[in-house]
């Protein structure tokens, strides 16, 4: 956003060369670091405009009290962590959306929203998780540095063909955060350029992710939750820092908590050579946000991020207070090059010393300390002037949040002993009395929803309009007893005449439901229903299920004829008909049943048919 896209623009089509490390020259480097720190400018949209969203939104906000994301790989800890943070900070809706996990089908899982329980669903794929939540903006993808790029490509193209095609059909991913370290240089570029031409900010490889006090948070960025209350994270401060190190911008919190009002918003892009996005995209959005006051920079040895901030400084784009220090200046002492922690923490020049960066930043006019120690003293220095100047108002701290200690540490300090609950999707009996789709069980005599009622909540999670609960109330009289012709009723009857117990002979019937029996039903609904939507006529339905060779669920009776009819069919079309807003599926099922009863009189739309079309 700071390198002034439109998010909004139609983007260009995605260019099909996957750069490899032969394309990325010295002499390549150095000129897209000239374009880099020339080209960027304040001139970015004064809002991204997001077609599902509440409003407008700066374009130097990232994220907002409303911002929600999706989490992609299984990371129940740091869900539950940006949970606790949601909850500190009193945000009314949480920040995680779902989960991305195409390891496993679709399901739930369980979290902590304070004292209380949410179920957070887990999806396969990232189009079903787009699809589902339209309100989502940013992801946050835990995949490792082998698969990051594929899935992150995958994302992208996703945003890419929703946004070509017009249909707004999926989440518009603003921000994606990389997580992983160790991703291939050439990769990551791919990556970079891809998001750019899309407008999607992507912080890192190789990150933390950040935080906005108060509003959201990446992950793990800030730390365990008690860093969070002594960091002052719940609320929001007048000072923005940017780092690479997500173990130094925990230290940046501590400090700037202490020496100053706290923090407003926090990056760490990441200790890879060529993070996505740089020092000076996140310096710039704070330059523009009246929000921050003043402005903290942590550099390292190594690449010359740093310079272009300086440019940006010389020529007036940043004229917010700047204090900045660059770490590494102990490099100095090793008889030879020293590669620090991250991947770009190596001197590839006397320019990329952490001492040669410093004296650059002093001379350019930003408060760059005597040593790191002293970092705090220039910290307070500079929120001391400010309070004195009256840009800094004063703030009434609030006190400070209490979040729930888990059960299992708890249990372990030995504080609590509990008996144990049972909770499903559905079913809650932790209060006082049982729930059904959080329905009080006297409410459900109380309104006296019947039987369909109580299935509308159990098997729907909500409560269906009365004509369904009635058409599920039908279904179960007319099919109570399917007569002793079916399979299940055949092998019921032979078991319980063997002189086998009640249980044996039941099971024994239950275990024949399947494609011919009972199974009809399901196959009805999915066989009808996709034929419908691929636009089929019923005639050529026929013709592609005789190809195939296939048997057509829900088509035929054994008994039952035109001349004989199921009586069974004929009460639940008619309130089908007469009840439903649409039937779509149930007419064509009884379009293709004119052709097949040409065919054969008992060719007939059985029960199962009946029933499978109608629910669809």
């Amino acid at each position: 956003l700071a390198l002034g896209i439109d998010a909004t623009a139609k983007p260009a089509s995605r260019p099909k060369k996957v750069a490899s490390m032969s394309d990325f020259s010295d002499n390549d480097e150095a000129e897209d670091g000239k374009k880099s720190a020339d080209g960027v400018t304040m001139e970015a949209p004064s809002v991204v405009q997001d077609p599902e969203k509440r409003g407008t939104l700066p374009w130097y906000s990232l994220f907002t009290p409303s911002s929600r994301a999706f989490i992609y790989g299984m990371q129940p800890k740091a869900a539950q962590n940006m949970l606790d943070f949601d909850f500190a900070c009193k945000r009314e809706v949480p920040s995680v959306a779902g989960m991305i996990y195409p390891f496993a089908g679709d399901h739930f899982q369980k979290f902590y929203w304070g004292t209380n329980e949410k179920l957070i669903p887990v999806y396969s794929s990232s189009l079903k998780a787009m699809k589902k939540h339209k309100d989502v903006e940013i992801v946050v993808n835990f995949a490792s540095f082998r698969s990051v790029y594929e899935s992150t490509l995958e994302l992208l193209d996703l945003i890419r063909k929703d946004r070509d095609t017009g249909a707004n059909e999926l989440a518009n991913i603003r921000c994606i955060a990389i997580i992983a370290e160790g991703v291939p240089e050439s990769q990551a570029r791919a990556i970079r350029d891809e998001a750019r031409e899309l407008g999607v900010v992507i912080i890192g490889p190789a990150t933390v992710g950040g935080i906005v006090p108060g509003c959201f948070r990446i992950g793990n960025a800030g730390g365990m939750i008690d860093n969070i209350i002594d960091s002052k994270l719940y609320r929001s401060g007048s000072v923005a820092y940017v780092s690479r190190s997500g173990g130094m911008s925990n230290e940046l919190n501590n400090i700037i908590s202490r020496e100053a009002d706290g923090v407003a918003e926090g990056i760490a892009i990441g200790g890879d050579r060529y993070p996505s996005s740089t020092f000076l995209d996140h310096l710039l959005r704070y330059e523009a946000n009246p929000k921050v006051k003043f402005m903290v920079l942590l550099g390292e040895v190594g690449g010359d991020e740093e310079y272009r901030v300086i440019d940006a400084v010389k020529s007036g784009k940043i004229k917010k207070p700047l204090v900045a220090w660059c770490v590494g200046t102990c490099a100095k002492i090793f008889p030879y090059e020293v590669q620090f922690g991250h991947a770009g923490a190596l001197a590839k020049g006397q320019l990329e010393t952490a001492d040669a960066k410093n004296k650059a930043m002093i001379e350019a006019g930003i408060r760059v300390p005597n040593n790191f120690n002293e970092l705090s003293h220039e910290i307070n220095a500079v929120y001391t002037e400010l309070l004195e100047a009256g840009v800094i108002k004063p703030m009434v701290e609030p006190p400070k949040p209490i979040i729930p200690m888990d059960y299992q540490w708890a249990k372990k300090l030995g504080l609590i002993r509990k008996p144990a609950n049972f909770v499903s999707t559905i079913v809650d009996d932790r209060g006082e009395e049982l729930l059904y789709a959080g329905m009080p069980i006297t409410q459900v005599f109380d309104q006296d929803i019947g039987i369909g009622g109580v299935i509308s909540l159990l098997w729907f999670k909500r409560r269906l309009p009365n004509y369904c609960c009635k058409f599920l109330e039908m279904i179960l009289m007319v099919t109570a007893d399917h007569g002793p012709a079916v399979a299940g009723g055949h092998n019921t009857i032979v078991t319980a005449r063997a002189g086998k117990d009640l249980i044996s002979a039941l099971v024994s019937g239950l275990l024949t439901i399947g494609p011919r029996f009972g199974g009809a039903v399901d196959g009805a609904a999915k066989t009808f229903s996709a034929a419908f939507d691929k636009g089929l006529s019923p005639f050529e339905f026929l013709e592609d299920m005789r190809k195939k060779k296939e048997l057509i669920p829900g088509i035929g009776h054994r008994v039952k004829s035109l001349s004989n009819p199921d009586m069974r069919v004929q009460i639940l079309k008619e309130f089908a008909i007469k009840n439903f807003p649409s039937t779509e599926i149930l007419t064509f099922a009884m379009s293709v049943e004119k052709l097949t009863t040409k065919k054969k009189s008992n060719l007939i739309l059985n029960v199962d048919g009946c029933i499978g079309s109608a629910f669809v």
